[in-house]
């Protein structure tokens, strides 16, 4: 199979329901998706609708009632917490809308953290190398408050990276900024998830965007809405078959 075309996400008539008595909610209704590896889906819908949700479950961090999560062909349902949080740990990068930053620690051992986790010997050389990349050598001992928000954001996406995961998960990535910034931002994600190979699945409010991904998937009260026409091919794909 091309590996353009291979799924990277897929889930299949998902449902899951959170909370319990009168609290208890039917978050997914059905939803299914696939999304092939080196694409650039914006997942859009209104609050309430189940796209972070989308998000946890392709992290493995919420567990469907039924049906089929198979991420960077690992199927969720053979796999306990711990092989989860491993697979977590190395597969998968998360970029969110309020940076999650460790305020204690410099940006370079912000971004050493999951390397340090994963027990790599180089992993501040590696973190220092990322930093570089998204344009923060120079920032490298500076501690979050003494950033910017576009600077934080910039760390944030460096931290997601540097394991070279096959996925990469934003929540509303732009939302804190402001329009420069933000579209500084929005460069610099897709740019960097090209550069590793990355599919990106970013959940956005923001039209513009939205416009920017290879397409985009309406997700409303739990469903994924059936796509009014066929997605445009990958970015990335595009490029190689241009060269």
């Amino acid at each position: 199979m091309d590996q353009l075309r291979e799924p990277a996400i897929f889930i299949d008539k998902a449902e899951l329901t959170l909370g319990s008595g009168r609290s208890r909610v039917h978050v997914l209704r059905g939803a299914s998706l696939s999304i092939p590896a080196g694409e650039v889906v914006g997942l859009v819908g209104p609050s309430g609708s189940g796209k972070s949700t989308l998000l946890m479950v392709v992290a493995g961090l919420e567990r469907v009632d039924t049906g089929r999560v198979v991420i960077a062909g690992r199927d969720y349902a053979g796999m306990n917490e711990d092989a989860l949080a491993a697979f977590r740990g190395s597969e998968i990068g998360f970029v969110f809308q309020a940076f999650h930053l460790m305020q204690t620690m410099t940006a370079l051992e912000n971004v050493a953290v999951p390397l340090e986790l994963s027990g790599e010997t180089d992993a501040f050389s590696r973190a220092e190398a990322m930093l570089a990349r998204v344009g923060l050598g120079q920032r490298l001992t500076h501690y979050p408050a003494a950033l910017s928000g576009g600077e934080q954001q910039r760390v944030a996406i460096a931290r997601a990276l540097v394991t070279r995961p096959a996925i990469l998960i934003a929540d509303e990535p732009t939302g804190n900024l402001d329009g420069d910034t933000g579209r500084e931002i929005a460069d610099l994600l897709f740019e960097t998830s090209r550069e590793h190979g990355a599919t990106l699945l970013l959940v956005t409010h923001d039209r513009e965007l939205a416009a920017r991904c290879d397409r985009t998937v309406r997700i409303s009260a739990g469903h994924i809405e059936p796509e009014a026409a066929a997605p445009r091919q990958p970015l990335r794909a595009v490029a190689e078959t241009s060269a």
